[in-house]
């Protein structure tokens, strides 16, 4: 008889369990990611912020009407069996549900103050629908605050005073708090925390109130000392009304001696006066006015006794730099835009999987195999391999076994690129510092490295010694790669058309925008494309820097004549720096700035403080190839030193042959970033070595410093990512103008050179900074600068103006100037004269 089989039970394999048990979270971080996106939808956003707004004011009529309904409603809302029977007796504005409302508000919660509840609800609502930024967290604290201790003093308030009221002032809240706190520590130990309790609070949230009860005081001081002072007047008034007439005979007596002083004597007079004779009595012939009578009477003396009070020396000591950091403070460059608020992160896309590279196990075996195998077709065996998955890359590390030499190894690229069948592969052998050899192979299905992901990394967030931080993007090992632009300390970007070039100067930009204040960042954007650097426009008085009288449609600059004229600008700005560094016995521009910061430099002296400047030149072969040296040069010059003064500069090319990547500016931009190039040459002109002609492209760059060549997938920021930042800063407190660089004038040109001026072009504010100078008869080049909000370049040219017009003298240094014009009239001919 045959043996039956019984077929046996197949157990579930270990991937179908993990798929089980990971449905679930899958599923709630599925629902998660919804509702964050739901969440920050604007038009969600706008239609809560409707909604919550026509709530508070709904809920503020109601409140309004019960202070004048609420004593005929009590009735109707506490009986709750009857009060829908009874709702047409209801007084409140918003019927019984206003009644309902109104009563919980100011009787069961926090009482009158209940009202500050309704404000926060209504700022919050208004900012969701105007979308402008609200410290909420700030606006919870006060709120809260406000809720609380209006709520304790008002129950406190009605308790002692012992008014009966419809109502608890306090609401339920301030009253229970209020009387157990009297049972406690009584009236005086209530009074004292809540008065302590408020002064602690405008402290926290207000931190010139120290300096504010300061001048306070000062005021009652200098209040009582004008009394005192107006007491002793009044004394000493009624003293001289109080004089005698025998004082004022007195007087006039004297005044007689004066005149018999200044008697006239005849000659014979002379000569008994001149005798030897000294006990003969001179005749005098006098001839003296007696006054009049009505001059005796009358009440006003020419001679009083006064009392003068010694008044003490003036000691003048100049305030040192340490007396001043005390008096005032370190110096803040953000003051001037303290409101400024930096983009926030929601303004980035967020993509699925954005921090951790998708695994394809199968992949990387598949890889492996075929590595292994393609090596063991050559005779060369392998001890070990290990893969390291990246965003867009796989690194397989091979350990050969011993005898084999690397060069072999490095032969077989094409032979390996063959098997593998990738676009591209790279062989670094040996790796740096790990005695293996890798292979960098392109994945199946490339991840997107977003610019959320970078920028919101806990590594750049919290990162704080680098100058100019910049996250371009992620390693091969998915690492956040971050680089310090000051240190650079300038820039080569290089790459074939379509590689991702573009992209990887707004990862910069965006990098910048999210690090740097306005006051501690300047840009010079050059784009001959036009359309490249175009989005950047609203940025004009944040973060831009400009040539005088630049139009501010053309504040990204396209045109070659332009492009040679704001480089030698910036050449003219870089020696200024270097002059106020060695003025300021300084090294380079953190040493400058944190003395400014520190106040051991006056501004009254030409100090200020100075901002990063960043030039970003996209194509800039177009502009080789059109002007050559004369763009070349200052190019050269601000490489070789603008370093130390904070001047930096990014050159971007599609073009990187030996015209236009040359020796002289290799030699003085060490850093080089290559995407994809189209030929080893290209890219050896750009790195020195080969390797950027077999990369992948879209993002794929190879960034070279300090002799290391690091492989990165570029975060993608794409147009409507940077429109939005751009967007949220226009929105933002700025300045009244670019920051000003300083005028240069062509040889050649009909122009005034450089130090003259030409009265027919004055600066449009020239009229009313002369009738400021004058009208202060103050010629301080920081004075005009500070009033008027201008950069100090503009302002130095507005005193060369005033100069040259004849209205202030020249420079004096740290006297500044003299001003020759004394009054607004003459100042005003002045002007007419001048086209005014």
């Amino acid at each position: 008889m045959a043996r039956r089989v019984t077929p046996k039970k197949t157990q579930p394999s270990k991937e179908t369990k993990t798929n089980k048990t990971t449905t679930k979270p899958n599923r709630l971080k599925a629902f998660l990611q919804k509702t964050r996106e739901l969440l920050l939808n604007r038009k969600f956003q706008i239609s809560v912020g409707i909604i919550v707004f026509a709530i508070t004011i709904m809920m503020f009529i109601a409140y309004v009407s019960f202070f004048f309904t609420g004593a005929e409603d009590q009735s109707i809302v506490e009986a709750i069996d009857t009060r829908h029977e009874l709702r047409d007796n209801i007084q409140n504005t918003l019927g019984l549900p206003g009644a309902i409302v109104s009563r919980w508000l100011v009787h069961s919660t926090f009482g009158i103050v209940s009202i500050f509840a309704l404000i926060a609800m209504a700022l919050y609502s208004t900012r969701l629908v105007r979308e402008y930024n609200l410290p909420r967290l700030r606006l919870l604290f006060i709120t809260i605050f406000a809720l609380m201790w209006g709520s304790i003093t008002l129950g406190f308030a009605q308790h002692i005073i012992g008014k009966d009221a419809f109502f608890y002032w306090g609401g339920s809240v301030g009253k229970s708090i209020a009387e157990w706190g009297i049972s406690y520590i009584h009236w005086l130990g209530m009074t004292i925390i809540l008065i302590t309790s408020l002064i602690v609070f405008l402290i926290l949230v207000d931190k010139k109130f120290p300096e504010r009860c300061k001048q306070f005081f000062s005021w009652l001081t200098e209040l009582f000392k004008k009394k005192e002072k107006d007491e002793m007047e009044l004394q000493q008034q009624d003293k001289m009304e109080g004089i005698l007439v025998e004082d004022v005979v007195e007087d006039i007596v004297e005044n007689v001696e004066d005149e018999i002083l200044n008697i006239e004597l005849t000659p014979e007079d002379e000569l008994l006066v001149n005798s030897d004779n000294s006990s003969s009595q001179p005749v005098f012939h006098l001839d003296v006015e007696v006054p009049n009578e009505e001059l005796i009477t009358d009440d006003t003396p020419e001679n009083v006794d006064i009392s003068i009070t010694d008044v003490p020396n003036v000691e003048l000591q100049e305030e040192t730099s340490e007396m001043l950091l005390e008096k005032l403070g370190p110096y803040d460059p953000r003051k001037d835009l303290e409101q400024y608020k930096f983009p926030s992160l929601n303004l980035l896309k967020i993509y699925d999987n954005e921090t951790a590279p998708l695994i394809d196990k199968n992949e990387q075996q598949t890889n492996a195999n075929r590595i292994v195998n393609t090596l063991r077709n050559f005779d060369i065996e392998i001890e070990s391999i290990k893969a390291t998955v990246g965003p867009s890359v796989t690194l397989y590390e091979i350990v050969p076994k011993a005898g084999i030499k690397i060069a072999r190894i490095q032969g077989l690229e094409n032979d390996i690129m063959l098997s593998l069948a990738a676009i591209g592969i790279r062989i670094i052998a040996p790796m740096p510092g790990k005695g293996t050899i890798g292979i960098e192979v392109p994945n199946e299905k490339p991840q997107i490295v977003s610019m959320h992901s970078v920028i919101a990394s806990k590594r750049f967030q919290e990162e704080h010694k680098m100058k100019l931080p910049v996250a371009i993007g992620r390693t091969i090992t998915n690492e956040v790669f971050t680089f310090d632009l000051a240190k650079t300390p300038h820039l080569l970007v290089a790459g074939a058309t379509g590689q991702g070039k573009s992209v990887g100067l707004n990862a910069i930009l965006t990098s910048l925008l999210y690090k740097k204040h306005p006051a501690e960042l300047k840009f010079v954007l050059v784009d001959p494309k036009m359309v490249e650097f175009s989005i950047y426009k609203p940025l004009l008085k944040h973060y831009m820097a400009a040539m005088p009288d630049q139009d501010e449609d053309e504040i990204i600059i396209t045109d070659c004549q332009k492009v040679i004229n704001t480089l030698n600008s910036l050449v003219i700005e870089m020696e200024n720096r270097y002059q106020l560094l060695m003025t300021a016995k300084c090294r380079n521009l953190e040493d400058y700035n944190e003395k400014f910061v520190n106040r051991k430099l006056n501004p009254e002296r030409g100090h200020r403080y100075m901002p990063y400047i960043v030039i970003v030149i996209d194509e800039y072969g177009d502009f080789i190839m059109q002007a050559g040296k004369e763009v070349e040069r200052p190019i050269q010059r601000l490489t070789q030193k603008a370093r130390a003064v904070g001047m930096h500069m990014i050159l971007a090319t599609q073009r990187p042959d030996v015209k236009i990547v040359t020796g002289t500016i290799k030699a003085n931009i060490p850093t080089r970033i290559a995407f994809r190039t189209q030929s080893v040459v290209d890219s050896r002109t750009v790195l020195d070595s080969k390797g950027a002609d077999q990369l992948i492209g879209k993002g794929d760059m190879l960034y070279s410093a300090s002799g290391a060549i690091t492989r990165i997938q570029c975060a993608f920021v794409d147009t409507p990512e940077v429109e939005k930042i751009v967007q949220h800063i226009e929105q933002q407190q700025h300045y009244l103008e670019p920051y000003q660089l300083p005028e240069y004038i062509a040889e050649g040109s009909d122009t005034p050179a450089p130090g003259s001026v030409d009265l027919k072009r004055l600066d449009p504010m020239f009229a009313d900074v002369a009738r400021y100078t004058v009208s202060k008869q103050e010629g301080s080049t920081s004075r005009i600068q500070r009033a008027f909000e201008i950069g100090y370049n503009r302002a130095g040219k507005l005193s060369d103006q005033l100069e040259a017009a004849g209205i202030v003298g020249p420079n004096k240094g740290p006297k500044g100037r003299d001003v020759l014009i004394q009054d607004m009239e003459q100042l005003e001919r002045k002007l007419q004269e001048l086209g005014y």
